[in-house]
């Protein structure tokens, strides 16, 4: 009942019903007025309240009437703009109000009517640029996935295809050579056992490469958990970590990290001939810091001959510095090698 009287139309009634009490008292006044200055015989006291009565009675009905179908109208146009405002907000942007040429309503209407259209003619444009964005990754993601097969392939060409023919080729000398010179034989074969494990090595750091790119599911923490895990089990270095929950970061962001880690571990599976690594994840305050570090043979960072280590290094640096971390190294020879990076974690999105 009270948003009834609230309503724009018994407003408008009421205004109505209003300005005619009004006139009617300066009615009333006024013959007053003219009764006492002229006393005229038709217009007594009883003649005055009876024609101010009537006046009042017949202009409330006619006041009603008129506000009753003013108001309707204006409550029409009104809902209609509640309904167009409704359509809006549910996201309908190719709906439009039919209005009058001229008047204040017909300026609110055409006002929404170009909102709907400049809403519409956005979503056109942020849907054409999402499928955009959608092409571009997909192309981007056949580019790596191809650049990291064709990586692999001169990997495998460049170091274990070698190593297996510079086996072949030393196992049918040490047929030749075992009966007769069996000292010898015995030097070759630790050179061919070394070679062997040199090659394990370089297939261990290539398999590291051929796990799943992403973390799928997992956070962080628990994808570094389970690389380490699987890394335990198939090479006797011994690890220590300290591994955070780290938060605050974009899976975006997350993943760079993981492949930071990950082409890290590969290098030192590769060319460290490392014993013992330590691999720390953390949190402090709006960063996040990851170093690994080796005790290894290291390396001089400036002779040409590191051309392979230098490739993951670069790889790696250039994953942090994407995603706006420092990256850190030091490597000496005969000293391991370190490295750092330091990543903001607040408030970043994904990507």
């Amino acid at each position: 009942m009270l948003n009834k009287l609230n309503s724009i139309r018994y407003t408008f009634i009421q205004a109505q019903l209003t300005t005619i009490l009004f006139t009617t008292i300066l009615m009333l006044v006024i013959l007053s007025v003219i009764s006492m200055i002229y006393n005229p015989d038709w217009l007594g006291q009883l003649n005055i309240v009876l024609f101010s009565m009537g006046y009042f009675f017949l202009g409330s009905i006619i006041a009603v009437l008129v506000g009753f179908r003013t108001s309707g109208q204006l409550k029409s146009k009104i809902d209609d703009l509640s309904v167009m405002i409704m359509h809006l907000s549910r996201g309908n942007y190719r709906s439009r109000l039919q209005h009058e040429p001229e008047g204040e309503v017909a300026r609110i209407a055409v006002e929404l009517n170009e909102l709907a259209k400049k809403l519409d003619d956005q979503v056109r444009y942020l849907q054409r640029l999402a499928d955009e964005k959608a092409a571009y990754a997909e192309t981007a993601h056949k580019i790596a996935t191809i650049e990291e097969r064709q990586r692999l392939a001169r990997d495998l060409h460049d170091s274990v295809s070698q190593q297996l023919f510079a086996l072949t080729m030393m196992s049918q000398a040490l047929v030749r050579i075992i009966e007769k010179n069996p000292a010898k034989a015995r030097q070759q074969m630790a050179e061919v056992a070394e070679t062997a494990m040199k090659a394990q090595a370089e297939m261990r750091a290539l398999l590291l490469h051929l796990r799943p790119i992403h973390l799928s599911d997992q956070s962080l923490s628990d994808g570094i958990a389970n690389l380490i895990a699987e890394l335990k089990t198939k090479c006797d270095i011994q690890f220590e970590l300290k591994i955070d929950q780290v938060s605050s970061l974009a899976k975006y962001t997350e993943e760079h990290l993981f492949r930071i880690i990950q082409e890290g571990l590969s290098n030192i599976l590769r060319h460290a001939d490392a014993e013992h690594v330590k691999l720390f994840l953390i949190q402090k305050k709006d960063h996040v810091f990851i170093r690994l570090a080796d005790d290894g043979k290291g390396f001089d960072w400036t002779k040409a001959d590191q051309k392979k280590t230098s490739y993951g290094l670069k790889t790696m640096q250039e994953r942090g510095e994407e995603i706006g971390g420092q990256f850190q190294l030091r490597t000496k020879i005969g000293e391991g090698t370190y490295i750092e990076l330091r990543v903001p974690s607040h408030c970043q999105e994904d990507k």
